[in-house]
């Protein structure tokens, strides 16, 4: 639901999909936010880093992927695939020069799946809580025997979470396409600056995803920060000031080297 004082947002046709979108112009480097899975362009990061980045005057930009908040589509059908195809639509339709990609949970491997496309124009990437590889990772050695049944049986099955009272339905699409993308098996092949968070305390993707990716990664700057006591959302005022420092120094590094 649209907060009040939220203007509603614009829409970008991709793939026959409506993505909802919005975009603050301003100087480049820009900041493209990529949003969690279950997750929407207005939550707490979004919002904060948007506030951030218009009060300096820098270009940004946030998006709702198909199937979440106010883009179109079922979220059950998602898949990996599909929700870069948006995000790499919103980047080179939307977004102008180069960008730091913030990726936040699901983010952080879009973040890297898009870099990879995009090498030209990403200047950085910041990830928090990234969650590479979460379907092959995480959703598949979790699920159930019944779970599998019902994959299996009717495509569909039922995953609780801490997020929301009701379960959210996952498609096998989202299982089998998703192998198609993953990165922690192979060099990430990026050399763009990286800087992570990660909570120890994260609840939901494990602090050895990140440590994991790190290793992966092709780059040489780069940089994972470990925030004592922090969770999943990452989103205290004090973990939203530390996610505004690192952005403040990676831009401040890319202004030097230009």
């Amino acid at each position: 639901m649209q907060r009040m004082s939220e203007p509603q947002p614009s829409l970008l046709e991709a793939a026959g999909r409506r993505i909802a979108y919005h975009h603050h112009p301003g100087r480049t480097p820009g900041v493209l936010f990529l949003g969690g899975f279950m997750s929407d362009m207005n939550g707490t990061k979004a919002t904060a880093l948007e506030r951030w980045c218009v009060a300096r005057g820098i270009a940004y930009t946030r998006f709702d992927y198909s199937g979440h908040g106010a883009s179109s589509g079922s979220f059950e059908a998602g898949t990996i695939g599909a929700w870069l195809e948006d995000a790499l639509a919103v980047f080179d339709r939307i977004t102008q020069g180069a960008q730091i990609l913030v990726g936040s949970s699901m983010g952080g491997w879009i973040a890297l799946l898009l870099a990879r496309q995009r090498p030209g124009r990403v200047a950085a990437l910041l990830t928090l809580a990234c969650a590479t590889d979460f379907t092959e990772q995480l959703l598949r050695p979790a699920l159930s025997d019944r779970q599998r049944d019902e994959l299996a049986r009717e495509g569909v099955t039922e995953l609780s979470t801490p997020y929301r009272e009701s379960p959210y339905r996952i498609g096998t699409d989202l299982l089998e396409e998703g192998r198609r993308h993953l990165l922690l098996d192979a060099q990430i092949a990026i050399d763009a600056p990286l800087r992570m968070l990660h909570g120890d305390r994260d609840e939901a993707v494990p602090l050895s995803i990140s440590r994991r990716t790190l290793e992966r990664y092709r780059g040489a700057d780069t940089e994972l920060v470990v925030v004592e006591g922090g969770g999943h959302r990452l989103s205290t005022p004090r973990q939203l000031a530390l996610t505004g420092r690192c952005l403040e120094e990676l831009l401040s590094k890319i202004s030097a080297e230009a």
